[in-house]
């Protein structure tokens, strides 16, 4: 049934830049509740920017949310453990106490949310980029072309021009540590004994800073995350500086010798975005956009897709859309700002090299169902 716009009769319509998984998922949640949707990708092709990523509870409850977990399940990872190292000696392990998490490929959860987008009608624009908006509710593409629309959804990065061109107040920063994210072979029988099943934090201060974060995504791919200060020409070179990796980290020998040929690679520093609203009018902003943080907690992803889903339900209130966008921001905001700020804090402080730093107030994003805002699931 079309979500029908009560003024004019006619369905609602959401133009929403930026394929990625904010995007893609704001995009489904917001068809299958009947709005019309049209997505737009500056790119040629739909595809997964990055290696790897985590995916909590909440994360996967979006995912069930839209229909899209089974598909997302089949060719991932939970591992047993998360496991700290510390100058390469186990100092703790971590098992959530049942908190569902899981490993995969950026590129498998987004070709999972690409064929749910297709499967529920989403018209998805390719070469279409979004360089302007305006809160009246119109959208500026590159070639020229306004598009009308009840909603516009800007999920277009950390470099949104829908956000810029509106003029959200916002403030920036840069953290002086950094990662290589790469995927790589698992060469599970090279690296011999060892819990390799295993999430493994691994953490060194001497002679040098880095950190290595081993994460499994299925029984074939492996997601590394190699931390090195900016400020460190060799632990930031990429491609990686081989000799360097090794000689810290010598028993991953070969898969960082599978890392060193990976010559697309690339440094990004830890990057943080934080606005003073993420809503105006009928424009609402959602991922990156809105709230980059530092990777510390692995809730980037996550609180993107649960702030994109949610947008939809409060959409479904029965309120204008500027109302609605006003009580959402204020209803789901919280969670995300406190995630960000001690995200920002690891970051800034390397707390997780201490181990057990899991703490209620570091899973307070992952625990977060976000389908109990229709539904009403048992506790």
């Amino acid at each position: 049934m079309a979500n029908v716009n009560k003024t004019s009769g006619k369905s609602r319509r959401a133009e929403v830049a930026g394929g990625g998984f904010a995007g893609l998922t704001a995009a489904i949640a917001l068809r299958q509740n009947g709005w019309d949707v049209r997505l737009h990708e500056k790119s040629s092709e739909l595809r997964a920017f990055g290696a790897g990523i985590y995916l909590w509870h909440n994360g996967l409850r979006v995912l069930e949310g839209i229909g899209a977990l089974d598909d997302v399940l089949q060719g991932s990872h939970t591992p047993p453990t998360y496991e700290t190292w510390l100058h390469n000696k186990s100092i703790s392990k971590e098992t959530f106490n049942g908190l569902p998490w899981r490993i995969m490929t950026r590129s498998h959860l987004h070709n999972a949310l690409v064929a749910r987008a297709r499967a529920v009608g989403v018209d998805i624009r390719v070469n279409s980029e979004a360089v302007a908006a305006d809160p009246e509710g119109r959208l500026t593409l590159q070639t020229g072309e306004v598009l009308e629309a009840d909603l516009i959804v800007g999920a277009d990065g950390v470099g949104s021009k829908v956000r810029d061109s509106i003029g959200f107040e916002q403030d920036r920063w840069i953290s002086i540590d950094g990662l290589i994210r790469l995927i790589v072979p698992r060469k599970k029988k090279e690296l011999g004994h060892g819990e390799w099943d295993n999430t493994i934090d691994m953490w060194n201060f001497w002679p040098r800073v880095q950190r290595i974060l081993y994460s499994p995504c299925n029984e074939n791919e492996l997601y590394l995350g190699l931390m090195a200060p900016a400020a460190d020409p060799r632990g930031s070179r990429v491609p990686i500086d081989l000799e360097v990796w090794v000689e810290m980290f010598p028993f991953l020998e070969p898969c960082l010798i599978e890392a060193a040929k990976l010559e697309t690679a690339r440094y990004d520093k830890y990057e943080t975005t934080k606005l003073a609203s993420w809503t105006r009018g009928k424009v609402a902003l959602v991922g990156d956009a809105a709230h980059a943080m530092c990777p510390a907690l692995a809730q980037g992803a996550g609180c993107a897709m649960v702030n994109a889903f949610s947008l939809s339900q409060d959409l479904e209130t029965g309120s204008s859309v500027e109302d609605a966008l006003v009580d959402w921001e204020k209803r789901i905001r919280p969670i995300t700002d406190r995630c960000q700020a001690l995200s920002g804090e690891y970051a800034a402080n390397r707390s997780l090299s201490k181990g057990n730093m899991f703490t209620p107030a570091a899973l307070e994003a992952a625990r977060y169902d976000p389908l109990r805002r229709v539904f009403s699931w048992p506790q």
